[in-house]
């Protein structure tokens, strides 16, 4: 089972900021919904602004979410930097 959504920050140009479950963090980008159906109303920037997370995932007050493993699966995380690793030196005797 993949994280659910434990915040989010709805930011500009449709991109939610999500943290996750386990601690990751990701930016997931709605406009790709915008055309469909009951997610058209998230045109709207104010009330795109009112997303929330509740019960795993986000939710607006008009009952629109997106499926969690979507959330997860589909958003941008940030590149884990990898530790600079320096190759002990070997003492002398």
């Amino acid at each position: 089972m993949n994280p659910r959504v434990k915040a989010v920050k709805p930011g500009a140009d449709y991109r939610l900021r999500i943290t996750f479950s386990n601690g990751e963090k990701g930016t997931y980008d709605c406009r790709p919904l915008l055309d469909f159906g009951v997610f058209q109303e998230l045109r709207d920037d104010a009330y795109f602004q009112q997303a929330r997370a509740e019960n795993g995932t986000v939710v607006w007050p008009h009952e629109q979410d997106i499926c969690p493993d979507t959330l997860y699966l589909d958003s941008e995380k940030p590149k884990k930097s990898r530790p600079n690793k320096q190759t002990p030196k070997r003492r002398r005797s």
